[in-house]
C-alpha cells in the first residue's frame, strides 16, 4: 500500500517536472496555428488529470472523466474567439493554471471548488434547506438578522 503511493507520487512529480518544459510561444502566427495550440494544451491538461487525481486525492469526489468534460467545457466557453492574439493570453492562462495544480500550488478545497462544484455548488444544496425546521427558525432565517 505504502508502495503504491511513492510510486504515485513520483509519477505526480514527473508530470510536474515535465510540465514545466511546456511553454506556450508567445505569438500564433494564424488561427490555425492557436487552434492548434489549444488542442495540444488540452491533451498536456487531460494527461495530467490522473496526477492531479492522485495528488489532491479526488477520487472520493470526481472521476477523470467529469474533470475531462469540466476542462472541454472551459475551453469551448472561449470558442467564439477568433482574435489568435486573445487565444494566445488565454492559453498562457490556462498553462500556468494547470501548472499550478500540478506542482501543488492550490489545496484541495481550491480544486474542489474551483473545477468540482464549479457555479452550480454542491448537488444536495440545490433542494429545499428547511424540511425538518422549525417555525421559529424558519422566520429566524428570513429575518434581517441573518
Amino acid at each position: 500500500m505504502m508502495l503504491d503511493f511513492c510510486l504515485e507520487a513520483k509519477r505526480g512529480r514527473r508530470m510536474a517536472f515535465s510540465l514545466r518544459g511546456l511553454k506556450v510561444s508567445p505569438n500564433s502566427a494564424s488561427l490555425e496555428e492557436a487552434r492548434r495550440r489549444t488542442f495540444d494544451f488540452f491533451k498536456s491538461a487531460c494527461r495530467s488529470i490522473p496526477a492531479i487525481m492522485e495528488i489532491y486525492n479526488l477520487h472520493d469526489v470526481v472521476t477523470v472523466s467529469q474533470l475531462r468534460s469540466t476542462i472541454s467545457s472551459g475551453i469551448r466557453k472561449n470558442a467564439h474567439i477568433t482574435n489568435p492574439k486573445v487565444i494566445d493570453v488565454l492559453l498562457f492562462k490556462g498553462m500556468e493554471e494547470l501548472n499550478n495544480i500540478v506542482e501543488h500550488a492550490k489545496q484541495r478545497h481550491h480544486v474542489i471548488g474551483q473545477y468540482v462544484l464549479g457555479r452550480g455548488g454542491l448537488v444536495q444544496d440545490l433542494g429545499p434547506k428547511d424540511e425538518g425546521t422549525s417555525e421559529f427558525l424558519k422566520q429566524f432565517y428570513a429575518s434581517n438578522y441573518f
